[in-house]
């Protein structure tokens, strides 16, 4: 059973989150205990903890001055955050290629494969995004842990908590840009390619797709950045992010 405190936390955190992520809290705003306790409707202890926990995510940062404030970024930040989520599952597709996957979680993962295969219908160019969005964000997870490491898994875990680097940040968007609808067959051919080369104990090349299959973000990113930036409120923690 979870305490009252832990709750109220959990809470917290995940409606600050929510609100920073949405821009509902613009960035560069200071985060007063006492206010979010009472816009919360809970005491100050767990929206300390929601606040501390925060700050690990890399959404807040603590002032010299005290407390807390919404992180800004830079469009240099986002594309070093999207370049780290590369090279993290890269590592992890090479150690899992040069270690060797059970078949149990090899099953599991061609499972979702298949399941993606379902919902990505390329020879009429249509994609059902929620589902899409679910599996795709199970696939990632599970190649983290392909390897068997849980150092690998938590660093890649860290890596995807910048919501604007994550494997599924432009899902919201991409379903009314054709451009990047397109992109997503791409990505589930190398979702396959990853796998079979993990297969194959093809360690060089596994690493190789998956830094190159991170790169979709970075070019999804230049275009919402350059091209159209009617689409950054759809695009969750982009609000943080100045030109």
């Amino acid at each position: 059973m979870i305490a009252k405190g832990q709750t109220q936390t959990l809470r917290a955190v995940l409606e600050l989150r929510d609100r920073i992520i949405n821009g509902a809290i613009p960035a560069g705003e200071r985060l007063y205990e006492v206010i979010l306790a009472e816009t919360l409707g809970i005491s100050r202890t767990p929206v300390r903890e929601a606040l501390a926990r925060l700050e690990q995510e890399g959404l807040i940062e603590r002032q010299a001055s005290g407390g807390y404030a919404v992180r800004t970024f830079s469009f240099s930040d986002v594309l070093d955050a999207i370049e780290v989520r590369g090279v993290m599952e890269g590592t992890a597709a090479r150690l899992a290629a040069e270690r060797g996957v059970s078949p149990d979680r090899l099953r599991q993962i061609h499972n979702v494969l298949d399941a993606l295969d379902a919902v990505v219908n390329m020879t009429e160019g249509t994609v059902d995004f929620d589902s899409y969005a679910d599996l795709n964000a199970t696939f990632h997870a599970q190649l983290a842990a392909l390897c068997g490491s849980d150092l690998i898994r938590a660093e890649v875990e860290r890596a995807n908590r910048m919501p604007f680097a994550s494997p599924v940040a432009f899902l919201h968007a991409q379903q009314d840009v054709p451009g990047f609808r397109i992109s997503l067959f791409g990505a589930q051919q190398q979702h396959a390619a990853i796998i079979a080369a993990i297969e194959a104990r093809e360690g060089a090349r596994a690493e190789a797709i998956a830094r190159e299959h991170a790169r979709l973000a970075r070019t999804n990113l230049e275009y919402v950045m350059y091209h159209d930036r009617s689409l950054i409120d759809r695009i969750p923690g982009l609000a943080m992010v100045t030109a």
